[in-house]
């Protein structure tokens, strides 16, 4: 059962003597009723964005710094010309399809990144590559699902905030990471509405996020790379 936008409002008011220091169930900080809406609160885009560094091609930007009214065209990707003059000339060498850019979840090295700082004008992001983002909002939830989702607004300008990772957890502390994924070259601003968290009631016995030894993103705060999958070995019963 989802809460609405006044039950939010109300969880985030009163203190609960079940939780660690008399928490309430839900904080969300920075807060402003604003941002609070039918069913949902509003998240914002931090002003920090990493990339895996082995999918960046040797030459190529990250980013584009947008400056208003100007005319963008490819070369406006690379470093300089030369580099431009290369891609043109061996294309399949700043394909992402090439496996030279392969991450390797269960390799740490993978997940060397490279940080980028938004600029209060904006930054254009590439379709070519995946993107590490962070709410502003910190929150923690307890006795609660929390899961995010894109705004309306955001999806019809086909930039999608999460890959995967939507959902979260019962006792779950810190900043949101967001996987973020453009269809085509678009501007993101710091402070730009990205996303909406909501909550559900659940039933059955908890297991807080913050009390499982297996948890890795805990406390996060900015975007947060990923934590090595480990290779494990599942034991069936044998018939």
């Amino acid at each position: 059962m989802q809460l609405t936008g006044p039950e939010i409002l109300r969880c985030i008011n009163t203190p609960n003597p079940n939780n660690p220091d008399n928490k309430p169930d839900i904080i969300i900080t920075p807060f402003s009723e604003n941002c609070l809406g039918s069913n949902s609160y509003d998240l914002h885009l931090g002003e920090v964005l990493k990339i895996y560094k082995k999918t960046l091609p040797d030459g190529m930007l990250p980013v584009i710094e947008y400056v208003p009214g100007k005319k963008y065209s490819m070369e406006d990707w690379f470093i300089n010309k030369d580099c431009f003059l290369r891609y043109l000339k061996n294309p399949h060498y700043f394909d992402h399809r090439n496996p030279a850019f392969l991450i390797d979840p269960c390799d740490e090295a993978s997940h060397e990144t490279i940080d980028i700082t938004i600029p209060e004008n904006g930054v254009i992001l590439s379709p070519d590559i995946g993107y590490l983002g962070h709410t502003i909002e910190y929150t923690e939830t307890y006795n609660l699902f929390p899961y995010i989702d894109g705004k309306s607004s955001v999806g019809r300008n086909f930039i999608l905030n999460h890959h995967t990772a939507g959902r979260g957890d019962d006792g779950f502390c810190g900043q949101w990471t967001l996987e973020i994924k453009v269809l085509y070259p678009t501007v993101v601003r710091p402070n730009m509405r990205i996303g909406q968290i909501y909550y559900e009631q659940f039933v059955g016995k908890r297991r807080p996020y913050n009390k499982n030894k297996t948890s890795h993103y805990n406390g996060q705060m900015g975007p947060t790379p990923a934590a090595v999958i480990p290779i494990e070995k599942i034991h069936q019963k044998q018939k």
